[in-house]
């Protein structure tokens, strides 16, 4: 009978479903990854330094509401489920994934130090039969240039004693077609070994697994996916003041341009790009490029262009006020929609917050309504901001000198701005079906 090793040992356990999946962050990625596996039929551990977040799951209850009160309600009482914040239970776990945050620093630079700091906890437990597995999004070459060297501070070896993979995140918050088991999971390892593992396990719980050759590659795939999409809305973004100057609905030539069956994906301009994706990432590969000489002129202009949009929404509002005889200064502006995409609760990167910001600085009355935004304590470049949702209701459209639509919830009541609000400023076309407001409407 031959010996076993920790490479056949993880594999026997995944086969089996016995193996142990520890998550780092439960957020809007780990959270719906732990339930994943869960429902696999694996046991898992909810690791999160927010004690709240730990209280919240252990009683069964949901803190992402666009996920469903039911969400994580199969959880309460189960032993297959522990969430802890203490990160020496992760020691129980066979395989650990980290879902951590990868935000900008002040200076654009990436901030991996979530990433090191999880690394560094993870290597304090970690032994052999391990599988490591990342799906923060980041710049090629931090799974094996950046975490596998943490890691192997243990004393361990990579790819013999414990493994390493990256499988980026595909989530996209309060979409109803696609989940986190059906949406297809990328897998690179850093080693072969690794890689058949991981693929192993995530094949358990998603429906669909591509492998890959290297966690490079993985790591490359997910930026393009997003820098992708970051230029095509750059593109209509920088169309839209061009087009609205010659007279010209933006999004009824996005309309018209889309009944080609081919060579065309359609993209909608708005006011700003938000959540964790397109934002952030990808100014991860236009930092990492710099470091072999290469210079992401494109990426970098799509980027300008989109970080102008909350500007250009500012200065269409003001020149809005100015045709109805008012200065933005001192006028009351309620600003429709704080979340950065319709229908969830999500305000990562908001381009909501620049907007108020821009608008406070010009000396405007601002408040805003959003049903599932209650309140807004700020965010990491808007400390200082703490507003509650105000009701939205015909006096309040009334009392308004603006109303700015910056989110296109479902459940806000369209006609009703446009029967009550003396001015809409539109960024997302919400409008279109209520039209004419005639001398009341502005697009942005």
């Amino acid at each position: 009978m031959s010996a076993t090793t920790p490479a056949s040992d993880l594999r026997q356990k995944l086969q089996d479903r016995t193996a142990s999946i520890g998550v780092v962050g439960l957020g809007y990625v780990g959270l719906p990854l732990l339930r994943a596996f869960f429902n696999a039929g694996f046991p898992v551990i909810g690791y999160d330094v927010d004690q709240d977040k730990i209280e919240q799951l252990n009683r069964g209850e949901s803190y992402l509401k666009h996920l469903g009160e039911d969400f994580i309600s199969e959880f309460a009482g189960s032993d297959r489920f522990f969430a802890t914040t203490d990160s020496q239970h992760l020691r129980d776990a066979d395989v650990v994934v980290l879902c951590v945050p990868t935000p900008l620093g002040t200076h654009g630079e990436p901030d991996m130090s979530y990433i090191v700091q999880s690394c560094a906890m993870v290597a304090k437990v970690l032994r052999k039969g391990h599988l490591v597995t990342l799906e923060s999004t980041t710049y090629p070459g931090t799974t094996r240039g950046d975490m596998l060297p943490i890691l192997e501070e243990s004393g361990l070896k990579a790819g013999e004693d414990f493994f390493v993979a990256y499988s980026p995140e595909r989530e996209d918050p309060g979409r109803q077609d696609h989940s986190t088991q059906t949406i297809p999971k990328l897998v690179g390892g850093v080693d072969q070994v690794s890689g058949e593992l991981a693929t192993l396990c995530y094949r358990a719980a998603i429906a669909e697994v591509v492998p890959v050759e290297t966690a490079e590659i993985a790591e490359a795939a997910k930026l393009l996916e997003n820098i992708y999409r970051c230029v095509n809305i750059a593109l209509v973004n920088e169309l839209k003041p061009v087009l609205a100057d010659m007279g010209i609905d933006i999004w009824k030539v996005v309309e018209a341009a889309k009944t080609k069956p081919f060579g065309f994906q359609a993209f909608y301009p708005g006011p700003g790009l938000g959540g964790h994706c397109i934002p952030i990432d990808p100014f991860y590969l236009t930092w990492k490029a710099r470091e072999f000489g290469h210079h992401t002129r494109f990426i970098e202009l799509a980027g300008e262009v989109n970080n102008s949009m909350p500007s250009y929404v500012v200065q269409r509002t003001m020149e809005g006020l100015n045709d109805h005889g008012k200065a933005l200064r001192s006028s009351k502006v309620l600003v429709v929609g704080l979340a950065y995409k319709p229908d969830v609760d999500d305000v990562r990167e908001t381009p909501a917050a620049e907007i108020i910001k821009l608008l406070l600085d010009h000396g405007a009355d601002v408040s805003y309504h959003d049903p599932h935004v209650p309140l807004f304590a700020g965010m990491r470049k808007y400390m200082e901001f703490r507003m509650h949702s105000v009701p939205l209701e015909p006096e309040a459209l009334k009392q308004a000198d603006c109303v700015l639509i910056v989110t296109n919830h479902k459940q806000i009541d369209w006609k009703m701005i446009g029967d009550h609000a003396r001015l809409v400023v539109d960024s997302r076309n919400a409008m279109s079906d209520v039209l004419p407001i005639a001398g009341r409407y502005v697009r942005a």
